[in-house]
């Protein structure tokens, strides 16, 4: 156990590792829980990494009119909300935890998150493509020299210093309630004017003694030349600079979510992923759905086909009954 496990109370050990799954899917939106409906009800031993209701597409739209059988507008996260609970009521185990990296090959593959190792037969991606693209100015060359994307991996490192958080969804609210633990002030600077969270999160954060929010916060430069010294932002009192020795970056973009899977698996142009009819990769036994894949009209709905689809090749593959390879050139 490393001393940041220790001090966060957490290890690597334990269920997450011991057991092996017969699908880990690594994304909780519509793709990914269908294709955990599927599974599940095939008596396949199903486990969903999942970052939160508002982490992806689908929890932030504020009206869904257009999704068969669901009458009338309804908020995204209330219909995902919905999926999640039939799923659980199925068996699916939903984990609040974020991929960081992934073993692929092998007959048993393996998904690294801030908490442990998720083992499993074969693994459904249906992370989305809200990823953010590294736009800011200074972010990538500080990328390491105090610039983040995970909060329980570096936040034992900013004891009594000052950071920021950039993101307004569930995901940077939990890390900058994290960091709090740690460093002296966190500054959220949030790109909406509201918060994209669940109340009683949303009031955590406010009531927080060392938390400091700055509503509709754009995040321009990230300031230093060896390490993080502060930030730059425009918000409602213009452009301001506030001194930070950390930046943990939260925003949402348009890129496929692939970076933890470190190149093994193609890729177009656009860098989303590529699968055969069964929606299965260059990878027997990986296979991806939804909007990573780039690839059709972004709609729930659609997402939620192609995660069926998913469920019924990964029990074939699984079952052994027909082996299904890769015809996706």
């Amino acid at each position: 156990m490393t001393p940041l496990e220790l001090d966060l109370g957490l290890s690597t050990k334990g269920g997450a590792t011991e057991d092996v799954y017969d699908v880990v899917i690594i994304g909780g939106g519509p793709a990914g829980t269908s294709a955990a409906i599927y599974t599940t009800r095939a008596d396949l031993k199903t486990v969903i990494l999942d970052k939160g209701l508002t982490s992806g597409a689908m929890g932030t739209a504020t009206r869904i009119a257009n999704y068969p059988g669901v009458p009338g507008p309804v908020r995204g996260a209330d219909l995902l909300q919905h999926m999640h609970d039939q799923g659980e009521s199925l068996g699916v185990e939903y984990v609040r935890e974020k991929a960081l990296s992934a073993t692929l090959d092998g007959e048993i593959k393996q998904v690294r998150t801030t908490q442990g190792t998720y083992r499993g037969r074969a693994v459904i991606i249906a992370t989305g493509s809200m990823g953010h693209s590294r736009g800011i100015a200074g972010e990538e060359r500080l990328l390491g020299r105090g610039v983040s994307y995970c909060a329980t991996c570096d936040g034992a490192f900013f004891r009594d210093r000052e950071v920021a958080v950039a993101g307004s969804n569930e995901e940077a609210l939990e890390e900058a309630l994290l960091l709090a633990r740690f460093a002296s002030r966190v500054h959220v600077l949030s790109p909406t004017p509201e918060l994209k969270a669940t109340r009683d999160l949303i009031q955590e954060v406010n009531e927080h003694p060392r938390i400091e929010l700055y509503p509709s916060a754009r995040l321009r430069e990230i300031v230093g030349q060896e390490q993080v010294q502060a930030v730059r932002f425009s918000g409602a009192e213009g452009e301001q600079t506030l001194s930070v020795d950390g930046v943990f970056v939260y925003l949402r973009g348009r890129a496929p979510i692939t970076d933890f899977l470190g190149g093994q698996l193609p890729t177009d142009e656009s860098g989303c992923l590529l699968v055969d009819a069964e929606m299965q990769t260059s990878i027997p036994g990986v296979f991806a759905v939804g909007d990573v894949l780039c690839q059709h009209v972004k709609q729930a709905v659609i997402s939620a086909a192609e995660g069926a689809i998913a469920g019924v090749a990964v029990r074939r593959y699984l079952s052994g009954r027909e082996k299904l390879r890769p015809d996706w050139s």
